[in-house]
């Protein structure tokens, strides 16, 4: 559940703060108030997780100063103002500076309600959207986001960071829940746009009508900015792209073509294809094909990633046992040579769903990941080789860096802890840590 907000009322009558206190505080608000503007502001920074409310004749700093200085700290906050009976070209003088919404005295304290919960909504929208920027901005955080060590994952991020940097549109293929759109996250965090807008559309999710206005507009009221807008300089990612009517491809290549070289904005296309043989390339027009593909990135499946599985699986386990409150289960030998083998077709969205369900399974003390893996598939048990040719030995060297690496995480990193457990000498352990890449220090 989302923390309440905080609304920061000010006002030099107390008797008029505390009335407004009380009354938001019944409607579910956490409220806090100032006599003056100057003590305000000590209070109040650019991430101030709330919304400010403020009385505009007031001794000193007036209202309409700390609006002004509150829209210079932060030009998303939320600040409605209380005016005086009458007082139009006040409030009107206030709107055009920057505030919400503006009351006049003596106000409905209903009204006042629900201007504060309107403002609220579009101050936790504005500290959300600027919480992911940052997120986004960080391409270290971004990076280990791409979990796993396997050559395939390896030669992803390889990619990522060559073409991240690079000018030209790219279009990103792979199947079903590889992680297609945390890699055109990444590709923005690594590039020199990184810095400026990061535009996500799905062009399967509207009606051609629609999609025509969320790309190049004009947008019907209440609708956002058109995304070609809105990401002008920055990034624009276009998921599911072979939704496109023709019209609409038609549109979108003349855009990029005006856009001339270094293209203006960048475009990123997401291809969800994968069934019927059809391709990108069979579905979008030549012309506009090859220039979204101008460089491109496969997202390799599940299956080719190896001991990845295991890893990805162990901290999936460990997030969900910590949401639900409960013990990380335990992966047996046998049910880690069952997670390597199993074909996985809708990739890490579906471990993900298997890693949720073994917690709250093992919570209740019930059931098997080989009954969560049967469930997922109508395929019959296969034999130890995976279909993409695995021999045995690379499943027990996966189960055996898997069983180091939680109990190291367990034990917090502590060597005879580990030894005692596996019941393994300190030379045949620090050798084992060695072969499989483990470090002791990343366990402290």
């Amino acid at each position: 559940m989302s923390k309440a907000m905080k609304i920061a009322i000010i006002d030099d009558e107390k008797d008029m703060r505390q009335s407004i206190s009380q009354w938001l505080a019944l409607s579910g608000f956490d409220t806090e108030t100032y006599a003056s503007a100057e003590d305000a502001l000590k209070g109040l920074s650019a991430d101030y997780p709330g919304i400010v409310v403020s009385d505009v004749k007031m001794p000193g700093m007036d209202g309409m100063q700390l609006l002004r200085k509150l829209k210079s700290i932060d030009s998303t906050l939320p600040v409605i103002m209380i005016t005086g009976h009458g007082d139009v070209p006040m409030a009107v003088e206030a709107m055009r500076v920057g505030a919400f919404d503006f009351l006049e005295k003596p106000f409905n304290p209903d009204r006042m309600t629900e201007l504060a919960k309107k403002a609220t909504q579009v101050r936790r929208l504005a500290l959300d959207s600027r919480a992911l920027r940052r997120e986004l901005s960080d391409r270290d955080a971004l990076m280990r986001k791409l979990i796993g060590a396997s050559p395939a994952m390896e030669r992803l991020k390889e990619d990522i960071l060559d073409l991240g940097q690079a000018e030209g549109h790219i279009l990103i293929e792979g199947e079903t829940g590889t992680g297609k759109t945390l890699v055109a996250h990444a590709l923005h965090a690594v590039s020199a746009r990184s810095s400026r807008k990061f535009v996500l559309l799905s062009c399967s999710a509207f009606d051609d009508e629609t999609l025509t206005r969320r790309l190049f507009g004009p947008p019907q009221q209440d609708e956002p900015m058109p995304a070609m807008e809105e990401a002008r300089g920055g990034t624009l990612v276009l998921e599911d792209v072979e939704a496109l009517s023709p019209g609409l491809q038609a549109r979108l290549l003349t855009a990029i073509n005006d856009q001339g070289t270094p293209a203006e904005t960048r475009i990123i296309a997401i291809c969800n294809l994968q069934d019927e043989g059809k391709t990108c390339e069979s579905v979008l027009r030549p012309d506009l094909f090859y220039r979204l593909a101008a460089l491109r990135i496969t997202v390799p499946p599940l299956r080719q990633r190896g001991e990845d599985i295991l890893t990805l699986f162990t901290r999936l386990s460990e997030q969900f046992a910590e949401e639900y409150g409960c013990e990380t289960p335990e992966v047996s030998a046998q049910e880690a040579a069952q997670l390597l083998q199993a074909p996985w077709p809708g990739n890490v969205r579906q471990l993900i769903n298997v890693a949720e369900r073994a917690v709250l399974q093992n919570r209740r003390g019930t059931g098997t990941i080989a009954s969560l893996l049967m469930a997922d598939s109508d395929e019959t048990a296969k034999p130890a080789m995976t279909t993409e040719g695995k021999p045995l030995k690379e499943f027990v060297e996966a189960f055996e860096r898997m069983l180091i690496d939680n109990t190291m995480r367990r034990h917090k990193g502590s060597i005879v802890a580990v030894m005692e457990e596996l019941c393994l000498p300190r030379r045949t352990l620090n050798e084992k840590m060695a072969k499989y890449n483990l470090s002791r220090s990343d366990y402290l």
